[in-house]
Formats: C-alpha cells, sequence, structure tokens
C-alpha cells in the first residue's frame, strides 16, 4: 500500500538504498531496542501495533512474531525502498504488513491501534505536532504510544565520528538548528513533552536510557564508509580527499574497538504516553 507525498526527506534515494543493503548489520547493531520496544507492547496488552519509522521491518516482525496470529502489526516508512525490503521479509506472515506513506499526513481509519511504538523513527517530522496529533487520532481510546529517540550529540559521541571526521578533513558545517527535523530533534525532552502535549497526548514519561550496543570490527569500516550519507559525499571528493576521509574515520572509530568487537553506549530517551 502507498500514500503518495512528495518525496522530499531523502529516504527514497541512495540513502535507503544503503539501509536495504545493510540490513543485517544494522538489525544486529540495533537489536538492544527491538527488545525494549517488543517488551513493552507486551506489558500493555496490545493486540494491533503501528510501528512508525519501520525501516526493513525488524521490530515490527519481532513484535508480530512475540504477539501471535491473533494480532495485527503494521509497520509503516516513507521509503518505498525499505518498504518493500521489510514486505519481503514478511512473506507469509498474515499478522504483519508494511505501509510505505508519510505518517504525519496519512489518512489512517480512525481509532485502528491500541500500542505506536517507534525506533529512531519520530525526529524526522517538519510539523511535529500535527504529526503526533494524526498518530493519536489513529489510536483508540487508552492506546499507548512507546518511542526510543536520540538524547544530544554530545552524549553520542560513536552516533558523531563521522560528522567530527568530515569536519577535519572538508571544514565544519554549520550545526543544524535545534529543532530542525533529524537525528537528534528529540535532544530536548521538555520540547518533546511539549510537542506531546500540545498534539493531545497524556500520561507523558520520558526518561534516559543508556543502551550497550556493539558491532563486530568486520563490520565497523562498511559502517563507516557508508551510514551517515557518506556514499553521497565520496561521489563529491576527488582521490586524495576520500583518502584523507577515509583516515580520519578509522582514526575516530579506532577509540572503540577492542578484541573484535567496536563498543559504545546509545544515550537515548524512551518516551511514552497515553491516548
Amino acid at each position: 500500500m502507498t500514500d503518495q507525498q512528495p518525496e522530499t526527506t531523502g529516504w527514497n534515494t541512495q540513502r535507503s538504498q544503503v539501509w536495504v543493503e545493510l540490513q543485517p548489520m544494522l538489525d544486529r547493531l540495533f537489536s538492544p531496542f527491538e527488545r525494549i520496544l517488543v517488551d513493552a507492547v507486551v506489558a500493555q496488552g496490545a493486540r494491533a501495533v503501528l510501528d512508525i519509522g519501520c525501516g526493513a521491518g525488524a521490530t515490527t516482525l519481532a513484535i508480530a512474531q512475540q504477539l501471535g496470529d491473533e494480532a495485527d502489526c503494521t509497520g509503516l516508512d516513507i521509503s518505498r525502498d525499505l518498504v518493500d525490503a521489510a514486505s519481503r521479509r514478511a512473506a507469509g506472515r498474515g499478522n504483519v504488513r508494511f505501509l510505505c506513506a508519510d505518517a504525519q499526513r496519512h489518512a489512517f481509519p480512525p481509532g485502528q491501534f491500541d500500542a505506536i511504538v517507534s525506533r529512531f523513527g519520530m525526529m524526522f517530522f517538519d510539523d511535529p505536532v500535527a504529526a503526533f496529533a494524526n498518530l493519536r487520532a489513529a489510536a483508540r481510546p487508552g492506546a499507548a504510544l512507546t518511542c526510543i529517540a536520540w538524547r544530544s550529540a554530545s552524549d553520542n559521541p560513536f552516533m558523531t565520528v563521522q560528522r567530527r571526521a568530515i569536519a577535519e578533513v572538508l571544514g565544519p558545517e554549520p550545526d543544524p538548528a535545534p529543532d530542525a527535523p533529524g537525528q537528534f530533534a528529540f535532544a530536548d525532552d521538555g520540547r518533546v513533552r511539549g510537542i506531546l502535549a500540545d498534539a493531545g497526548w497524556s500520561d507523558i514519561d520520558i526518561r534516559p536510557i543508556n543502551v550497550p550496543c556493539t558491532l563486530s570490527t568486520d563490520d565497523l569500516p562498511i559502517y563507516a564508509r557508508r551510514m551517515g550519507g557518506m556514499d553521497a559525499i565520496a561521489s563529491d571528493l576527488d582521490e586524495a580527499q576520500w583518502g584523507r576521509l577515509e583516515a580520519a574515520l578509522d582514526r575516530g572509530f579506532a577509540g572503540f574497538a577492542v578484541d573484535g568487537v567496536a563498543r559504545f553506549e546509545a544515550a537515548c530517551w524512551v518516551v511514552q504516553a497515553k491516548r
């Protein structure tokens, strides 16, 4: 199913293809967050679940497997490439489907879901109050919202190695506005609380978590050179510039690697609210 919207997010380009190609590695990297969301849905007794920014479907599929055949799980993402990949992984499962749509604007049937979850998928709305109001309308009375979002860039040095390496080689770029859509748009928990309240959600609870994550040192150079839009950056550089950037990336990530494994703590918020 598709919801036709202008492709302004960059998620229907080379970027989404990278996420599809690296899906097994990314599933391993982010598996600790999958468990947090599965446990939340089980504790809530949910049966009809919406996963926002589902990517290639790992969390949606894990929830569907945990809840069983009587559940109805929907994964939503704005990237057609990722939704197609998720749909292929779900072949033969009757309790899960994937939808290519913009969660901020999609006309959901009202009162459809008793749980809404997201793993790093809520920080990219251009009008977050409108987006969360739209999601609230899609939720049943008493439904629970549980999403995981990054805290600040300064709290997440692993996630900012590439930006620092680019600045070292090519010069610094202006910092984005604190409330601009992007990875760290929800760094300010007070702002997130205000967004949810303005959108009509209640019983808002936001707590910090530090989640241990690992990446093998075989995967680390792939992550360094492919994620964070690095493919697009590389295409604009000459061989010498790319060589300097690769060296800066390797230096930046080396501090996280010990005995064949890169280890870091992901500093995040668990955001919960009720319809």
